[in-house]
């Protein structure tokens, strides 16, 4: 059937826009790099760029061989897609590749979250296997399950679980829980950081070695969320039919200031928080403030009025200030506190989604605005149990989905001997004992060896 002109256009602008937004989400990979780098140690700086980019184009090839096709094929299964292996019968009706580009810019941030939760002791090869599996594998069920229109918990269905489905707009749960659960299994299974906690579990301060590399990752994310959040709608040309000036570039508009208030509250919160808990400003702990606030707005950022963003900003804070210390308490090592920021966070927006959604949002979002729909929306809005019933279900899946795959593949790592390097070469430096150098020409640590050769010699002498 032959299309328009009006229509032609309006299929460019759409497309455009979602391109922008993919390659947005794409610059969070530089974001995630420079995050990691500055909150290692600079003997391990080397290393953690490499996983950045090894996340990246690993998660590449698995989610154009399986994980697309796992996370949208086959509308009729509820729990897994089983079509679209390799973009065959792509482009359809459907989907087009600027919509796999996007969702290819998601899947693999999510390998990014667990690579920095096991950062500074992991052996090059397992972060290869994990990659390929976590991107291709166990975070597209978790897609088709909750944005696939067939999946069992998706809000798009026709027949949607507690006649609701979850709301997870942009990925709360599906990206940021997945990724933080992942890592928790890959941390607790690895151990701590050698000299992380002394003999009688007393936490040793091992700070990253570059406020500047945080900050300005931090600021890149913060750019990258705009393509994350507000590009979640996929197309920017859809009018409202029940208002004469309103589309999804009005709700669009609305997310953005809602990800901007809920990260920026988050910031300030735990900026005041932690200089009451600790006696000084920390500016790296306002940098991972900031993102929690981020990673809790994601789920409901499409649905929530701009004063709630700043609720969920505020109690985003105080659940990372309070799982960071229980972190320490239980001896857990985390070196970018993603499990605790991703997971306590993520997990926490789903929950506020389900208490603050307001129900003309949720229409705009998941019916376009169409007139006389009712849709369950928050608990605290009137909305009922339903949303949050569906919100609750999502993390507990999550949670036991990652667990029952993960953890399984970090033990047979452990097991196998591929996963955690030796306490020399963790000591030396992973720079130096797997890469063949240093990030940089001059080195803090001069009792450390400055070239390969140098460590080779130092291995032959032991």
């Amino acid at each position: 059937m032959e299309i328009s002109w009006e229509q032609s256009v309006t299929y460019s602008i759409n497309t455009i826009y979602l391109l922008f937004s993919a390659y947005l989400v794409f610059v969070m990979q530089l974001g995630f790099a420079m995050l990691c780098a500055g909150s290692v140690r600079a003997k391990n700086a080397m290393n953690i760029m490499l996983t950045n980019v090894v996340d990246a184009v690993v998660g590449s090839i698995s989610y154009y061989l399986f994980g697309f096709a796992f996370a949208f094929g086959d509308s009729s299964n509820p729990f897994i897609g089983t079509n679209f292996f390799a973009l065959k019968d792509i482009p359809n009706s459907s989907y087009d590749y600027s919509f796999f580009l996007y969702q290819w810019a998601f899947a693999i941030a999510v390998a990014g979250i667990t690579s920095g939760s096991i950062a500074e002791r992991t052996q090059f090869s397992a972060y290869l296997v994990f990659s390929f599996f976590l991107s291709g594998f166990v975070y597209p069920i978790v897609v088709h399950w909750v944005w696939s229109s067939g999946g069992w918990l998706s809000a798009s269905s026709s027949n949607p679980l507690f006649a609701s489905g979850a709301i997870d707009f942009a990925g709360s749960g599906v990206v940021h829980l997945v990724g933080a659960v992942a890592g928790l299994w890959g941390s607790f299974i690895e151990g701590p950081r050698v000299g992380r906690f002394d003999a009688f579990g007393k936490v040793m301060p091992m700070r990253g070695h570059n406020a500047t590399l945080v900050v300005l990752g931090t600021f890149l994310l913060w750019f990258g969320w705009f393509g994350f959040n507000p590009g979640s709608f996929d197309k920017i040309l859809v009018a409202y039919p029940s208002t004469t000036d309103q589309g999804n570039w009005t709700a669009i508009g609305r997310t953005a200031v809602t990800t901007t208030l809920a990260g920026s509250t988050a910031g300030i919160v735990t900026l005041f928080g932690r200089r009451l808990l600790v006696g000084h400003w920390d500016a790296l702990d306002v940098c991972n403030g900031l993102l929690g606030g981020f990673v809790a707005i994601t789920s409901g950022c499409s649905v929530v009025e701009p004063w709630a963003a700043i609720v969920c900003g505020f109690f985003a804070a105080w659940v990372l200030i309070g799982l960071n210390f229980l972190a320490v308490k239980l001896n857990f090592d985390d070196p970018l506190e993603a499990a605790q920021l991703h997971g306590g966070c993520g997990a926490w927006g789903l929950i506020f989604t389900g208490l603050f959604a307001k129900e003309e949002f949720v229409i705009q979002a998941y019916d376009s605005g169409e007139s006389g729909v009712v849709r369950p929306h928050g608990l605290f809005m009137g909305g009922g149990w339903g949303l949050l019933g569906c919100q609750v279900i999502e993390v507990l899946v999550i949670v036991s989905w990652v667990t029952v795959t993960m953890g399984p593949l970090f033990f047979a790592l452990h097991r196998l001997r591929i996963l955690r390097i030796s306490v020399e070469e963790e000591i030396a430096g992973l720079d130096i004992s797997s890469h063949g150098g240093y990030a940089y020409n001059t080195h803090q640590e001069d009792n450390q060896p400055r070239f390969y050769a140098d460590y080779m010699r130092m291995q032959d002498q032991s």
